[in-house]
């Protein structure tokens, strides 16, 4: 009987713990800038943003796109205008939500360390962006983030060449290292093609 009486309560607090985050994440979305606020609050990468989403064009994909306007599914992405990965991870997500009726909402990183740490990188890091879906009663239907694993590859492969952090050429070779970075996101149509498939994929399931 106590065990009985046990596992209710537990299926009580997670049901009271599900209601709870999904209340909070409408909050947070409500909480939101818009694409346009977030655009105009922006000092860093705001060029660079624009020239991805300029360069990037969706695959033909028509019924992935209907079967998500569908949905009426919204995103949260914390995001910081200073972030390389922000730069070129977002325009892809806005490209996507303006083709199927996905409504965005951006929140800064810094300013919101609250929601930042339910979704740590590794169970340790900050990383941006994050993309968090969710569905009309705002529970979280799929997540993701910082980066395409094609990119991830790539930037490992790119800072394996740096020198120690004690050799005094590390401050000048990570530099150009972040230079390098900047540039491949700005100009690599593969790096935007993975972000995407990899998005259709947390969408699709």
């Amino acid at each position: 009987m106590e065990k009985i009486t046990s596992l209710c309560h537990s299926v009580v607090e997670n049901q009271i713990a599900e209601v709870i985050r999904m209340t909070t994440l409408n909050e947070w979305f409500d909480k939101g800038l818009t694409e346009e606020e977030y655009k105009n609050s922006m000092t860093t990468h705001k060029e660079n943003m624009e020239n991805v989403a300029k360069q990037f064009s969706l695959p033909e994909d028509q019924e992935f796109f209907s079967s998500l306007a569908a949905r009426n599914i919204r995103a949260l992405v914390l995001t910081e205008d200073w972030c390389g990965d922000a730069m070129m991870n977002n325009p892809v997500l806005l490209a996507l939500a303006n083709e199927s009726n996905i409504k965005v909402r951006f929140l800064l990183r810094d300013s919101n360390l609250e929601l930042m740490d339910r979704y740590l990188t590794n169970g340790t890091a900050r990383s941006i962006p994050i993309f968090i879906f969710i569905d009309e009663d705002g529970s979280e239907i799929g997540k993701w983030g910082p980066r395409a694993q094609k990119v991830q590859e790539f930037v490992d492969e790119s800072k394996s060449t740096l020198p120690a952090k004690e050799d005094p050429a590390f401050k000048t070779g990570q530099e150009l290292l972040f230079k390098q970075l900047t540039a491949a996101y700005q100009e690599r149509e593969d790096f935007w093609l993975a972000v995407y498939e990899e998005l259709k994929a947390v969408l699709k399931n």
